[in-house]
C-alpha cells in the first residue's frame, strides 16, 4: 500500500485518561498520553524528530515539548479549532515525505470540564471581539447560535427534520454502549433528544456535545520507521485543507461545510472514493455537524444527509459505521477533538477496539479504508484524512 520509503504511516495511538478528572493538569494528560503512544508503537522515543501540539503554553508547542523533554528539528503549532489535528497530521505527513521529519508525535490534553468546574475559566461566549468578529459580538453571536442557525437554514432548505438530527445522537449514543471509556453510555431515544432543554433552536442538549477532560497522541513516522514497529502500520493514503469563513456574513452557504473542499482534495489524492470506506470518523460538537459532513464528503446528495443517516446506517452495525466510540455527542470532547478522530480510526482498521463496537465486514473481515474529518470553529475550517492499512 505504501508508495515509497517516505511515505507516511501511523505507528502509535492512544489515549490519556479522559472522563471526569479534577486533579489532572493539561501537561500531565499531554504527558500521559504521548507515553501510551509510543509504547503502542514499541518505538524508542529517540526517533522523535518532529512535535506538533497547539492550545497550551505561552510558546506553544515549545512548552508542551520542555515538558516532554523532546527537542525536536521539525514542529507545528497550527491552531484552527477542532480541524486542528487534521491539518496537522497532513503537515506531517507533507514533511515526512520531504525527508524534514522521520517520526512526528501530536499530542494534545485539555482540562475544560475541571477547568469549569473549578471556576478557573468560564464558558466563553465568543472566540474574541477583534479584527471581524468585532462586528457580530455586540449581537451575543455564540457558537452554538451559529451551527444552531446554519441547521435551521438546512430544515429550511432541504426539509431537513428535527428527529432526523436527534436520530444522530441516538445512533451514536448507540456506538458509546459497547466503549468502557464513553462518558455516557445509557442507551437514549429520539423523544429523549427531543424532550430536553433547549440550548439553541433547535438545539436541544443531547443535540450538543459533552465537555470533558483528556487527551490523546498519534505517532506518524516514515516506511523504514513502520517496518519496526509493533503493530502493523495504518497508512495517511491521502489528505485534504480547507479554510471557509470567520464572520457568518461571509459564508456563501449555511448548508456547506469546508468539508466539501478538504474532502474532494483527500479523496482524489488517495485515489480512492466516498463508496470505498469502511468507516467514518467526524467532527460531532453538534448532530447538524455530523449530517452535513456526510453530505460534503460525498456519501449522499446535498440535502439527503437527513434520510442517508436514518434508520442505524451510522451504527457499528450499520451501512457505514460512523463515531464508533460514541464520538463527541457521548464519548468524550475536552476540547479540539480532531485528534481523537484519528486514535479512534486507526484502533477500528487494526481490529482493537472491544467487543460490540468493533467494526466487521462481511466474512468477518476488518475494515480496510476509514476517512477521518475535523472541523474547526463554526464550519471555519476541515482537515481531511483518508487511511487505510495492508
Amino acid at each position: 500500500m505504501p508508495p515509497g520509503k517516505r511515505a507516511a504511516a501511523v505507528v502509535g495511538v492512544a489515549l490519556s485518561d479522559c472522563g471526569r478528572l479534577d486533579t489532572a493538569t493539561p501537561y500531565a494528560l499531554h504527558a500521559q498520553a504521548a507515553r501510551r503512544a509510543l509504547a503502542d508503537s514499541g518505538l524508542d522515543r529517540s526517533l522523535v524528530d518532529g512535535f506538533a501540539s497547539a492550545g497550551l503554553g505561552a510558546l506553544a508547542p515549545v512548552d508542551v515539548a520542555e515538558y516532554l523533554g523532546l527537542r525536536p528539528t521539525w514542529v507545528d503549532s497550527t491552531s484552527v479549532g477542532g480541524s486542528t489535528w487534521e491539518v496537522m497530521a497532513a503537515h506531517a505527513v507533507d514533511a515526512i515525505a520531504a525527508g524534514h521529519a522521520n517520526a512526528v508525535l501530536l499530542v494534545y490534553g485539555s482540562t475544560a470540564r475541571a477547568d469549569i468546574k473549578a471556576g478557573r475559566r468560564t464558558s466563553s461566549l465568543s472566540f474574541g471581539t477583534h479584527g471581524p468578529a468585532q462586528f457580530e459580538v455586540p449581537y451575543g453571536h455564540s457558537l452554538v447560535a451559529k451551527y444552531a442557525m446554519a441547521a435551521r437554514r438546512h430544515m429550511h432548505q432541504y426539509g431537513t427534520t428535527l428527529e432526523q438530527l436527534a436520530d444522530i445522537a441516538v445512533q451514536t449514543r448507540a456506538n458509546a454502549v459497547h466503549n468502557p471509556h464513553a462518558m455516557y453510555r445509557a442507551p437514549i431515544t429520539v423523544d429523549d433528544v427531543l424532550d430536553g432543554p433547549v440550548i439553541a433552536d433547535p438545539f436541544t442538549k443531547l443535540h450538543c456535545c459533552i465537555r470533558s477532560d483528556g487527551g490523546c497522541a498519534v505517532l506518524l513516522a516514515t516506511a523504514d520507521c513502520a517496518a519496526d514497529a509493533a503493530k502493523p502500520p495504518v497508512w495517511v493514503l491521502g489528505t485534504g485543507t480547507a479554510v471557509s469563513h470567520t464572520t457568518m456574513s461571509e459564508w456563501e452557504d449555511f448548508t456547506t461545510s469546508p468539508a466539501a473542499v478538504s474532502g474532494r482534495l483527500a479523496f482524489a489524492r488517495a485515489g480512492i472514493t466516498p463508496q470505498e470506506i469502511d468507516i467514518a470518523q467526524l467532527y460531532d460538537a453538534f448532530t447538524y455537524m455530523t449530517l452535513v459532513t456526510l453530505e460534503d464528503l460525498g456519501f449522499c446528495p446535498k440535502g439527503e444527509g437527513g434520510a442517508f443517516a436514518a434508520q442505524g446506517r451510522l451504527t457499528v452495525g450499520g451501512d457505514l459505521p460512523v463515531n464508533t466510540d460514541g464520538g463527541g455527542l457521548s464519548a468524550c470532547h475536552p476540547g479540539m477533538r480532531g485528534l481523537f478522530l484519528l486514535v479512534e480510526a486507526v484502533r477500528q482498521l487494526r481490529g482493537e477496539a472491544e467487543e460490540g463496537r468493533q467494526v466487521r465486514k462481511a466474512g468477518g473481515q476488518l475494515p480496510r479504508l476509514a476517512v477521518a474529518s475535523g472541523t474547526g470553529g463554526w464550519f471555519c475550517s476541515s482537515g481531511t484524512l483518508i487511511l487505510g492499512r495492508d
